[in-house]
C-alpha cells in the first residue's frame, strides 16, 4: 500500500504555495479587511486558473476529476497563507455536494453550476446545522442550505436576506441567512438528503483541519523567526531552553496531527465506514495543534504580539475561528468516544451554537 503522496501531488502543492506567496500576502489580506466584501475577484480567478476550485468536479463539467487525497495538501497551503477566499465552502464542500448522484433537480444544478464554479465565474457556499452562521453568503451566487434534518435547498443569493455577524477574524465573513423553504428550492430530501448532509459535514471538517495544519505550521515558523531575531541578555531568545521546548512541543503536535488529517482525506475520498471517526480524529488533532501553536507564538512574541501592526493576529484569529467551524474539539472528541464505547457515530445535527 502506498503511504506517500505522488510526485504530481507534491508538485501541485508547490505550485499552490508559490501562487499563495504572490497573491495572498499579509499586506493583501489587510487591504481586503477595508473593502466591502473582503474578497478578491482577481485571486478567485487565479485559483480557478490553477484548477483548485474545480479539483473535485468531474472532467465533463470542467473540473479535474480528483479527490480529497489530492485536495488536502492544497488546502493546507491555503491555511499557511491565511487565504480569506471561500475555498472550503466552494471547492471542498459545495462542489462535491453538487457532483453527488441524487435527484433530477440535483442533476440540473450540477450541469448548470459546476462548469461556472470550475472556471471561477461562480461561488458556492453551504449552510449546515453544524454552523450557526453561513460563511461568505454575501459573495455566493448559490447557497446550498440545510432545512430540517434531511433536506438540502438551493437558494440564489437574491432570494435570501443576509445579516452580517461579528467575528474575531476580520477575514471571515459570517451571515445569518433568512429564507423561505419551498418545494421548488428543495433539491434532495429523505435518506438521500441526510446522507449528503452528513458527507458535507465531514468534508467541511476535513477541509478545516487541513487548513489548520498550515495555520499551525505558519505560526510556529513565525515564532521561530522572531525568536532568532529578538535578543535578551545579549543573546537570541530562541537559545533559551524554555523557548526551544515550548516550540518543539507544538511542532510535535503538528507532526502528529498531519498523518491523521491525511488518513481522514483517504477515508473521505474512498467513502469508507470509518470516515466519520477519522474526520473527527483529524479535526480534533489539527484544532488542538493550531490553537496551541497560536498560544505559543503569542507567548514568544510577548507584548508586541498583541499589537495590531504585527501580522501574527492574522493566523491566530483564523486558528480560533476554524476551531469552532464544522464542530469544535469537544464535539468531535465526543463522537470519537461514542464510537469507541458503543460503536455509534452521532450525526452532525447539533442544537448548540458554536462560538465564532
Amino acid at each position: 500500500m502506498q503511504f506517500t503522496f505522488t510526485e504530481d501531488q507534491l508538485l501541485f502543492q508547490t505550485s499552490v504555495r508559490n501562487v499563495m506567496s504572490k497573491e495572498c500576502t499579509p499586506e493583501h489580506i489587510r487591504k481586503l479587511w477595508e473593502t466591502e466584501t473582503g474578497r478578491s475577484p482577481e485571486t478567485w480567478s487565479k485559483l480557478a486558473e490553477i484548477g483548485l476550485l474545480g479539483l473535485l468536479a468531474p472532467e465533463r463539467h470542467g473540473g479535474l476529476g480528483m479527490d480529497e487525497v489530492d485536495l488536502v495538501l492544497l488546502l493546507e497551503e491555503t491555511g499557511r497563507a491565511a487565504l480569506p477566499e471561500p475555498v472550503v465552502e466552494t471547492a471542498a464542500v459545495g462542489v462535491p455536494l453538487l457532483a453527488s448522484p441524487g435527484s433530477k433537480k440535483l442533476d440540473e444544478l450540477r450541469e448548470c453550476w459546476l462548469p461556472q464554479v470550475a472556471s471561477g465565474k461562480a461561488i458556492l457556499t453551504v449552510g449546515h446545522a453544524a454552523n450557526p452562521f453561513v460563511c461568505d453568503a454575501h459573495v455566493a451566487d448559490l447557497l446550498l442550505l440545510q432545512h430540517g434534518e434531511d433536506e438540502v435547498h438551493a437558494v440564489p443569493r437574491e432570494r435570501a436576506v443576509l445579516e452580517r455577524q461579528p467575528c474575531s477574524d476580520a477575514s471571515r465573513r459570517l451571515f445569518r441567512v433568512e429564507w423561505t423553504p419551498s418545494p421548488d428550492s428543495c433539491v434532495v430530501q429523505g435518506e438521500e438528503g441526510r446522507r449528503l448532509l452528513e458527507t458535507a459535514f465531514d468534508r467541511g471538517a476535513l477541509a478545516s483541519a487541513a487548513q489548520q495544519l498550515g495555520i499551525g505550521q505558519q505560526l510556529v515558523d513565525m515564532a521561530v523567526k522572531y525568536a532568532t531575531e529578538r535578543e535578551q541578555f545579549g543573546k537570541p531568545i530562541g537559545s533559551f531552553q524554555a523557548i526551544k521546548h515550548m516550540l518543539a512541543n507544538v511542532q510535535v503536535r503538528i507532526e502528529f496531527a498531519r498523518p491523521v488529517v491525511y488518513r481522514a482525506a483517504f477515508e473521505v475520498a474512498r467513502g469508507t465506514e470509518r470516515r466519520a471517526v477519522a474526520v473527527s480524529h483529524a479535526k480534533a488533532a489539527a484544532s488542538e495543534a493550531a490553537v496551541q501553536a497560536a498560544k505559543a507564538a503569542l507567548q514568544v512574541h510577548g507584548a508586541v504580539g498583541y499589537t495590531w501592526e504585527v501580522d501574527l493576529q492574522i493566523w491566530m484569529k483564523r486558528a480560533w475561528a476554524l476551531e469552532a467551524a464544522w464542530g469544535n474539539r469537544i464535539w468531535h472528541r465526543a463522537r470519537i468516544g461514542a464510537s469507541i464505547l458503543d460503536g455509534s457515530v452521532p450525526a452532525p445535527t447539533f442544537g448548540y451554537s458554536a462560538p465564532v
